[in-house]
């Protein structure tokens, strides 16, 4: 299962992030790890997004009905690459983790992990899959995918499904080859993505949608007007969150059950989020109007409901139409 993990971009970076997580409470021993001990304290590793004591406090909630159903202290890891996450579950020194769906296709295959839930972005079931927009400052010249060949590009990280990978089966089909005939700029996250090419750094980013339309406008970072969509991926399946199977299995049982016990209006009402709320968007139906709701991760979500590898198969189908060097592990 300890694969070597193969990417694009070196793993420098997560190098230092196996160091940092190695001081935490949850570096255990493989001595600790052989005889199926239960930690002292857990670990959740989230990969931060320009703004990052935001995002922490998204998944304080979380943490914190995760908490209250395992009787453990967990620690919110910022990691800072999606490869950097992996890397630590490879050592088993990440218990639970959330990333994109392309992330998760990756770790599968080189880490002892198990998806068991994903975003669920209203109480509609299904509501979790996202898309990868591709946008521009307003009044660009790149009017629809095609206009890119020879553009600077902002993406996020090569092991996002909707800051790259998808991004990069669309241009494949467009007939541009995203390794020759653009430029690519990795800028690390969605928000730095949107906010350098509004900067004139890049003419193009591509991102996931919730950025555009809820996240980065509701920060203020965006307004109605600053940018314009020249490019819409098919759905790609929402953000799975993992558990490590070296846990034992009813601890395991526990983190699931904490991460479904609760949503968004519910957390809020069990004091998961006294310092953290927000109205109910509308979005939510009319049974919510007038609640105050917890963030509720990172993309702001309703919920969890349960996930498992099957749900993920469709980033298969864009790592065969891509070919990418990332998709590979060996």
């Amino acid at each position: 299962m300890h694969k070597t993990f193969k990417a694009v971009t070196t793993l420098a970076a997560a190098g230092l992030l196996l160091t940092a997580c190695g001081a935490s409470p949850n570096a255990r021993t493989d001595a600790a790890n052989a005889e199926g001990q239960a930690p002292d304290s857990l670990v959740f590793a989230v990969v931060p997004t320009d703004d990052s004591k935001e995002l922490e406090n998204s998944f304080k909630p979380i943490v914190a009905a995760i908490e209250k159903e395992t009787g453990l202290p967990t620690s919110i890891e910022a990691v800072s690459s999606n490869a950097g996450v992996i890397e630590a579950q490879v050592a088993e020194r990440v218990d639970v983790a959330t990333y994109g769906a392309f992330s998760y296709y990756l770790a599968k295959d080189v880490a002892d992990i198990t998806p068991v839930a994903m975003d669920q972005r209203t109480p509609e079931s299904g509501s979790g899959a996202v898309q990868s927009l591709g946008v521009v400052a307003a009044g660009s010249d790149i009017a629809e995918l095609t206009d890119v060949k020879g553009k600077d590009v902002c993406f996020t990280d090569p092991a996002s499904s909707t800051g790259y990978l998808a991004a990069a089966a669309g241009l494949i089909e467009a007939g541009i080859d995203p390794e020759k005939d653009i430029n690519p700029i990795f800028a690390g996250s969605h928000d730095v993505a949107v906010t350098q090419m509004l900067a004139g750094d890049c003419d193009v980013a591509f991102v996931a949608g919730t950025f555009i339309t809820d996240l980065l406008p509701a920060r203020g970072i965006i307004k109605d007007g600053d940018v314009e969509t020249v490019w819409t991926s098919p759905d790609i399946p929402g953000t799975p969150l993992v558990v490590g199977n070296w846990l034992p299995e009813e601890l395991r049982t526990k983190i699931t059950d904490a991460v479904f016990k609760y949503n968004a209006v519910t957390g809020a009402a069990a004091g998961l989020c006294p310092d953290n709320q927000r109205e109910a968007p509308e979005a939510w139906g009319d049974e919510y109007v007038g609640e105050m709701a917890c963030e509720w991760g990172g993309t702001g979500a309703f919920a969890f409901e349960p996930a498992a590898d099957g749900d993920f198969e469709s980033i298969r189908e864009i790592c065969e139409t891509t070919q990418s060097e990332v998709c590979r592990s060996e």
